[in-house]
Order: C-alpha cells, then sequence, then structure tokens
C-alpha cells in the first residue's frame, strides 16, 4: 500500500462513532475488508488506524526485539498499549472505545490526519496545539 495523504475534520457521535471520510476510503479501497487495527499513539495524545496488513508487518518487526532487554520489553509494552481490531460498519462508521476515547481526550470534533501508512485521530484542540 502507498502513503495515505490528506488531513479531514469529521464528527465522533456520543457513543464513539466516527465516520471514515471518503477520501481515505478511497484511497483504502483495495484494503477495507481486511480491516484495522486501532492503538494509542506512544508520542501523543493521539490514536493511530492501521490497516490490518500494515499492522501485521509492523507487529512482526517489534515481536523482533528482544524480550530479555528492559528497553525493549518497556517499548513493546507502550507499543502494544490499548490494541485493538476495527471494523467499519456498512456506512463506513467505526467505534472508538470508551477507554481510547479517554486516553485521546476526544470530544465532539475528530482530525483524521494521514501519517505514512497509518491514520492519526486527534482531538481537534489537541491536534491544534499540536500542530501549532
Amino acid at each position: 500500500m502507498n502513503s495515505l495523504f490528506g488531513v479531514y475534520e469529521c464528527n465522533a457521535d456520543a457513543k464513539g462513532r466516527v465516520m471514515l471520510p471518503v477520501a481515505f476510503k478511497k484511497q483504502l479501497t483495495a484494503v477495507l475488508k481486511s480491516g484495522f487495527v486501532i492503538k494509542r499513539s506512544i508520542f501523543s495524545k493521539s490514536l493511530e488506524l492501521f490497516p490490518k496488513a500494515n499492522w501485521d508487518i509492523m507487529a512482526s518487526e517489534v515481536n523482533k526485539l528482544n524480550k530479555f532487554k528492559k528497553a525493549h520489553m518497556d517499548f513493546i509494552r507502550l507499543f502494544n498499549n490499548g490494541v485493538a481490531p476495527l471494523e467499519l460498519d456498512v456506512t463506513g462508521r467505526f467505534l472508538i472505545s470508551k477507554d481510547l476515547i479517554a486516553y485521546s481526550g476526544i470530544k465532539k470534533i475528530v482530525v483524521m490526519a494521514a501519517a505514512g501508512d497509518r491514520i492519526e485521530i486527534w482531538d481537534k484542540k489537541a491536534y491544534e496545539k499540536f500542530i501549532n
């Protein structure tokens, strides 16, 4: 899969459901049926949405780290914290769990920003503060 591109705003409903922007759906057409993985970001209070195939490649690389080194185990724990499978419903929405909503501080307006092989999901105010 090629790198994703674009930054889009959308709304999260009261249950934490968010519509994947049409532009991302078009870029991800080939992998929509395979599903996604959502997780906490390690370096910011945001979430990361990976196409399942991209996640599998990255997780495979992380699993090669030496689990007898504390720094490696600490990273593995951070990397896998909050990981959950995710699928789009028939309308193109996905549900963000309450614990991930709390971690990322998502309120109503969500920013989805392409970041290479993944999509970052931010609360709009947090995204603007980070970018500025």
